[in-house]
């Protein structure tokens, strides 16, 4: 076929072979030398709206204009092979009117091979330079992956050394002594007595409280007069008598006389974390030979207060023991006389249910702790002015608030954190302790002052007041709670088992802390 402005002259044409002919037939895209021969890509949109296509408009014009640019190219080099094309026939003219010929028999299909060779050769070097590039970076991106998983791989080593490191060391620096079986159902709150005989006290959702020989781990008296669920049990200072506080929105103070059992020797520690019997295997209702059933039991409370609206959950004694202090679901704190069972003070303000109350132990200074995020600090030192202080460091229920034997307050959250504060600046917290679980109701030791904290999730953590971890109680299916643990409570008067929890798993622990080995190694 004819192509525009393709050939110089007829002779030129007529001395074409058929295979040139054919070959330039077979091209289908023509050489255009004007701008008015060429469609833009807009018309080029504009011709292909009619036809049916899924594609948006945005993408078709991208591609129009992408296949343009490749027609552009493609025209330049038809242009490049045919001035070849022109200048062999015309040296081929030469050879052939000096009677040589060129090798081949066909001039322009070894100009043709070489330009296509020459093409080739520059695509594939390119797609060889895009290929190693592209390799190079998965390479990159498979060594730091298998960097990052051996790091990963190793850091979960060390945890798993550390975390078995931390574990021997907290057997051999806390050591279960004593279980205390006999509830049927959880314990919520448990306390040691301050005067001779000491025993220990728990408060239990099955309506009861029971006092226990520490040593030997037999239940001495038990206290049915609530009608609901027992949540907090204190010991007067002074005193055989007991202050509980109970779902009946009431709290009682009752007296007791126990006398304890004959001392037995101390248990094989060792013995007990290698029984084979599995201590999660007890059935939720059964209970040793010595339960409540075969102990005394009290019916009759020495004072009753009457004066909330709802759910008492907590009380506690006033410095002296002649005043008690009580905290209710009905988001008020009342202050009563012992001796007449009068209510001297409603202590109001909090925003939603109150969750704990506790007493300084030389002060006449109240904190109670509520579902609304706050702690509160009542001040009764001065008898005409009854203060208090509001305090917002939490961001979610404070489940306990107690006083430390100097001038702190600390405070546990189900924000999984716990605050230490001073009394004599409590605009923001000295220690903040962060944990992985809700806390529960939390306890100082004294001496010590070491921080005990109680976690849903079963585990109880030591820290000092600085917020350093000293241990972690050693917890299997062998030895611990085996649900969710609700209150510690310190026994420094004891240096066998100075520690004790309970939890919802109906039973209370003894614990053997030696304070310190453990402050020793901090």
């Amino acid at each position: 076929m004819p192509v525009e402005g393709g050939s110089s002259s007829g002779s030129t044409s007529a001395t074409r072979h058929p295979k040139q002919k054919r070959k330039a037939h077979s091209l289908s895209i023509r050489r255009t030398n004007s701008t008015e021969d060429r469609l833009p890509g807009i018309l080029r949109g504009d011709m292909l709206e009619g036809q049916d296509s899924k594609l948006p408009h945005s993408l078709r014009n991208n591609l129009l204009e992408l296949f343009g640019q490749i027609e552009r190219e493609f025209e330049n080099l038809y242009i490049e092979n045919l001035e070849l094309r022109r200048e062999i026939e015309s040296l081929n003219d030469r050879l052939t009117g000096d009677g040589q010929a060129v090798d081949g028999g066909d001039p322009t299909k070894g100009a043709l091979k070489a330009k296509a060779s020459h093409s080739t050769s520059q695509l594939s070097q390119k797609l060889k330079t895009t290929y190693k590039a592209s390799t190079s970076k998965r390479r990159k991106v498979h060594l730091l992956q298998w960097r990052r998983s051996a790091m990963l791989q190793k850091a979960s080593e060390m945890r798993i050394v550390s975390s078995f490191k931390a574990t021997t060391g907290s057997r051999a620096l806390c050591q279960l002594l004593k279980e205390y079986v006999g509830h049927r159902d959880g314990i919520w709150d448990l306390s040691v007595s301050r005067t001779q005989p000491v025993v220990l006290g728990t408060a239990s959702a099955d309506h009861s409280a029971l006092l226990w020989s520490i040593e030997t781990g037999k239940c001495l008296l038990r206290y049915a007069g609530h009608a609901g669920s027992v949540n907090s049990i204190k010991f007067h200072p002074t005193e055989q008598m007991a202050l509980t506080a109970s779902g009946d929105q009431t709290a009682h103070i009752w007296r007791y006389m126990v006398q304890l059992p004959a001392p037995q020797p101390p248990p094989d520690v060792s013995a007990l974390c290698d029984d084979d019997q599995d201590s999660s295997d007890r059935e939720e209702g059964e209970v040793d030979g010595d339960g409540p059933c075969e102990v005394p039991t009290i019916r009759v409370a020495t004072a009753t207060l009457k004066s909330h609206q709802g759910v008492v959950i907590a009380a506690d004694w006033l410095v002296g023991g002649r005043q008690v202090v009580t905290a209710s679901w009905d988001r008020a704190a009342n202050l009563y006389e012992v001796e007449t069972s009068e209510l001297v003070h409603a202590l109001t303000g909090h925003d939603q249910e109150l969750t704990h109350c506790c007493t300084h132990p030389t002060q006449r200074l109240v904190v109670t702790s509520s579902r609304d995020t706050t702690f509160r600090l009542w001040d009764f030192r001065d008898p005409s002015i009854h203060s208090v202080n509001v305090f917002q460091g939490h961001t979610d229920t404070v489940t306990s608030a107690v006083f430390t034997v100097g001038d702190n307050v600390v405070s546990g959250s189900d924000d999984r954190t716990v605050k230490v504060w001073d009394l004599k600046n409590m605009r923001s917290p000295i220690t903040t302790i962060r944990t992985d679980s809700a806390v529960n109701r939390i306890s100082v030791s004294a001496n010590q002052r070491i921080i005990a904290l109680p976690h849903d999730n079963r585990q109880v953590r030591l820290f000092d007041m600085s917020g350093v971890r000293l241990a972690r109680l050693p917890r299997s299916n062998r030895m611990g709670h085996r649900r969710m643990v609700c209150c510690t409570a310190w026994n420094e008067e004891n240096q066998t088992c100075n520690l004790f929890t309970c939890g919802f798993d109906r039973q209370a622990i003894g614990w053997n802390i030696n304070i310190p080995a453990l402050l020793q190694e901090k």
